[in-house]
């Protein structure tokens, strides 16, 4: 915890900027205004030009000759987005292009094989000849399937964000940046080839960068903000019905909306169906099509809910089991886990136990993983250094995925838990808050949200700023259908010759736990973000805490 105190609100905001690392005059007015990102060149971006000219001369080509094109994405949030901006781009200048989202089960993450042979014999449009196939979201290390495509006759284009493997691959073009997401590279690629601003487009760019969890700062804080804007006055009718299915109201979406209850709903249907349908919802301009899909995809995120809550409460059974201390990495597996959702499985787990963990499920000669790492270590790093024992493996170093023989199944664990052994200290698995400012909780008020508002959008590299005060219990009691959530009333902290202290609202959701901790006017150390509450009309300034720790 910071040990700097305020005594008035004069320096908070920029305090809050000097610990994100944005303290020059310029730093600060490029923060607070950022500029919008049709302006950004490909190398603020991370791209090489040189690659997208490739990629644009190619494409061109293949319409010009009447050449079939595939979009090729992925099936999670940022791979249909990315899908929907190119295809819906291309199909203006042709109607020789057709998106295509491989099923995860059958066909797996990225490029496979017998998919692309199968698009070969089955060309876009019925007749028109297989020339291109641009992959968005994946591509970067799939040599030997690129490789496997040009003998087949078809060029492939990588429009990739992913971690690079030794050997690019031989291919048209590699568009590749870790700088943006998938889906922002699509928007670039899209605009260099209509020559036109697609600012409608930059909603999806925004759910998208949320969604895969980019830092939102730089080049992905334009991104965000200026996405936002156009999120909240969409007109996209798959849009509107998601709004309208989940109780979203337009104009007062942000970062939460879109990361927790958006971007899930797009997922869901890769995870345990066909992702096709949420892209299906993303570009159809029918509106009751799009309410009967929105629909569909609100009831499958509900049955994906369910399903990771069990297999979640199963693997912690086998976490439970362990004899000792747990082990610096995890590893869970079971042929009863769903491959769709696995990779939630280990977040959940991450977020209970902070360990890097790794879910896997058991299929016959082949099973599949997903892992979710800890700040630290780098989980796809430790990964390939097993690349021996491994079929496929990507991802990033948070976040990574692989498929394994399941013979070679527990050789692996024992090897990556070795290695995780050696390699992590005690004090990464320390998880600790990481408080901005100790302030007096009387500097807390509308005036001081209004400030803070100005350094939004929040989220990965801009988190939302944290504070610590000294208050008194006033009032506590546990609210919510199944009494999970903690709702307090809170005093300023005892000081001589204060009369008529001002009193706090306070809401810990789903830590009912904290309430073990207090008892009824005693002095408390409280961690908590600042927000406005609206109810009926009215707003007030309310805590969203995060922990409590008693001062006596």
């Amino acid at each position: 915890m910071s040990d700097q105190k305020l005594k008035d609100s004069s320096k908070i905001i920029e305090t809050l900027l000097n610990n994100r690392g944005i303290k020059t005059k310029k730093q600060i007015k490029e923060f607070l205004n950022p500029q919008t990102p049709e302006n950004f060149s490909a190398k603020e971006l991370g791209i090489d030009i040189k690659e997208v000219k490739k990629a644009v001369k190619r494409i061109k080509k293949a319409i010009e000759d009447k050449e079939g094109i595939i979009v090729y994405g992925d099936y999670d949030a940022d791979g249909i987005c990315a899908t929907a901006i190119l295809w819906e781009t291309l199909y203006k200048l042709t109607k020789n292009v057709l998106p295509y989202i491989p099923e995860r089960v059958s066909e797996g993450y990225g490029l496979n094989c017998d998919s692309i042979s199968k698009l070969k014999a089955n060309p876009a449009n019925g007749g028109t000849k297989l020339g291109l196939i641009i992959t968005v979201d994946h591509g970067i290390t799939a040599s030997q399937k690129i490789e496997y495509a040009r003998r087949l006759g078809i060029d492939v284009i990588v429009c990739d964000h992913h971690e690079q493997a030794e050997k690019r691959p031989k291919c048209s073009a590699v568009i590749h940046t870790d700088k943006i997401c998938a889906t922002a590279i699509a928007w670039f690629l899209s605009k260099e080839i209509s020559d036109k601003q697609l600012a409608d487009y930059l909603a999806l760019v925004a759910i998208a960068t949320i969604a895969d969890l980019e830092p939102l700062i730089g080049v992905n804080r334009s991104f965000v903000k200026y996405g936002l804007e156009e999120l909240n006055k969409t007109t996209r009718p798959g849009l509107l019905s998601i709004f309208e299915d989940a109780g979203l109201k337009q104009g007062e979406i942000g970062t939460y909306e879109v990361g927790f209850i958006i971007a899930p709903r797009l997922n869901a249907m890769g995870r345990l169906e066909h992702a096709l349908e949420s892209l299906r919802l993303l570009c159809t301009k029918q509106l009751d099509k799009a309410k009967d899909l929105a629909k569909k995809l609100g009831l499958t995120n509900k049955e994906r809910q369910l399903l990771t809550e069990e297999t979640v409460r199963q693997a912690k059974l086998l976490i439970g089991g362990l004899e000792g201390r747990l082990p610096k990495l995890l590893v869970v597996d079971s042929d009863q886990y769903q491959e769709g959702i696995i990779g939630l499985v280990a977040g959940k787990l991450v977020e209970e136990f902070y360990r890097p963990t790794l879910v896997i499920s058991r299929r016959g000669q082949y099973s599949k993983a997903s892992a979710r790492s800890i700040k630290g270590f780098n989980i796809i790093e430790a990964i390939r250094l097993q690349s021996d024992l491994l079929v496929d493996a990507g991802g990033h170093p948070m976040a990574a995925g692989l498929t394994i023989e399941t013979a070679k199944i527990e050789m692996f664990k024992q090897k990556l838990i070795e290695m995780a052994e050696e390699q992590i200290s005690d004090d990464i698995l320390e998880k600790s808050l990481n408080i901005d400012l100790v302030i007096p909780i009387s500097l807390v008020s509308e005036e001081l949200y209004n400030k803070i508002s100005l350094m939004s959008p929040f989220g990965l590299g801009n988190p939302e700023p944290l504070f610590a005060s000294k208050v008194k219990v006033k009032d506590f009691r546990l609210v919510g259908s199944e009494k999970k959530h903690l709702k307090m009333t809170l005093g300023e902290e005892q000081r001589r010759g204060i009369v008529g202290q001002r009193l706090f609202s306070a809401i810990a959701f789903n830590q009912g736990y904290l309430s073990e901790r207090l008892k009824f006017d005693e002095e408390i150390e409280l961690a908590y973000n600042i927000s406005l509450n609206k109810w009926n009309g009215k707003e007030e300034v309310e805590l969203k805490i995060k922990d409590v720790r008693c001062t006596a």
